[in-house]
């Protein structure tokens, strides 16, 4: 991975929207979820206060609107603190 976060941030790959319900209805791209879920792509080194608890490969639940969304090579990555992830699954 080439891009390297700073202090505190880490690089998240979001897990793909539900398509369908547990009762089996598909569901369109307009009424589909913001995902919640994701795994860890790279991580910053800390800050010397507070050195980073997460690890590369690591799957997460952040908050619906954290981060900052941004695509490279063609993917779709979030970038964000580790004070915006909520749990470590």
């Amino acid at each position: 991975m080439k891009i390297k976060p700073l202090a505190d941030r880490v690089l998240v790959e979001a897990h793909a929207a539900e398509t369908k319900t547990a009762s089996g209805i598909i569901i369109p791209d307009t009424a589909q979820e913001k995902p919640q879920k994701g795994k860890i792509i790279a991580v910053g080194p800390g800050t010397k206060d507070n050195p980073m608890t997460l690890k590369v490969g690591d799957n997460i639940l952040y908050g619906k609107y954290s981060g900052t969304e941004l695509k490279h090579e063609g993917s779709d990555y979030l970038i964000m603190r580790e004070s915006d992830i909520l749990a470590c699954i």
